[in-house]
């Protein structure tokens, strides 16, 4: 684990302006329920479409071989509004050997070409992503995948574990960004005890960025912990955020939650 102090010793040391952090929104919850009775409804396109006229920077999928949220169909569908700024983000698997039903990730992207590939260590049990690649071990086969995702005209993020201090060589493997994994930031901040998980977002992000890498986040990111989490690392290219801003919008609508978050990237 990364030392507390020091990492957040830095944050106090920020003396440039931030840029825009962009939020691209997971539909993936919107298929969920849309699944659990068959047929098209609630659409996923049209909550796409309400979240980009609402001011979203992306959307953003994980289709998975099982099939249980987001289909191939709904990729193919969505890559289709995404123009005009706005940003279609793939998250996978990409070592999942096609089934029926699911071609694979790599051809998922050379078809629809998104913008962004985020590469995911996921196995086909996982209910949600819970941790980040291990570059020791997965080095190998993520450089050449990195290369062939790359030639689709995709930018390659690697999901990350926080405190791992070799996120720097995602850059020698070719990607562009590293997600950071905040599940663990976004626990201990619901237990009111965050400090020294949120040091180590920022000692990974520096890490990050030393190697020329764009840094993004997800998971379990609400509107609760996201105004510390963006004013410790206020350089933050992106966070992709669906469970809690889906469930948030059962009560206050989906404009008006889109609308919120991206107030809070801006301040």
């Amino acid at each position: 684990m990364v030392d507390a102090n020091h990492a957040l010793a830095w944050v106090g040391s920020l003396a440039y302006a931030s840029p825009m952090t962009a939020l691209s929104v997971n539909v993936n919850k919107i298929a969920v329920l849309r699944n659990s009775r068959g047929g098209s409804e609630p659409d996923v396109c049209r909550a796409a479409r309400a979240c980009i006229a609402a001011g979203c920077q992306g959307i953003t999928v994980h289709p998975r071989p099982d099939r249980r949220h987001i289909h191939a169909e709904d990729v193919r569908a969505l890559s289709a509004l995404c123009h005009n700024g706005i940003e279609f983000n793939i998250e996978g698997n990409a070592f999942a050997p096609p089934r029926e039903g699911y071609p694979g990730l790599l051809a998922l992207v050379r078809e629809v070409r998104p913008a962004q590939c985020t590469l995911v260590p996921d196995g086909d049990g996982q209910i949600t992503s819970d941790h980040g690649f291990d570059l020791a071990t997965d080095a190998a086969q993520l450089r050449p995948l990195i290369a062939q995702l790359k030639a689709c005209g995709a930018r390659v993020s690697l999901f990350m574990d926080t405190g791992a201090m070799d996120v720097g060589r995602a850059a020698d493997l070719g990607a562009d960004r590293v997600e950071l994994y905040t599940g663990p930031y976004a626990a201990a901040f619901g237990a009111g005890s965050h400090s020294r998980e949120l040091a180590a977002c920022v000692a990974s992000a520096e890490a990050a960025r030393r190697a020329g890498l764009g840094v993004n986040a997800g998971h379990d990111l609400d509107q609760a912990n996201l105004p510390t989490l963006k004013a410790a690392i206020p350089y933050l290219a992106e966070v992709s955020i669906g469970h809690a801003l889906i469930g948030e919008a059962l009560y206050a609508g989906l404009a008006p939650t889109v609308r919120a978050y991206l107030d809070i990237l801006a301040r």
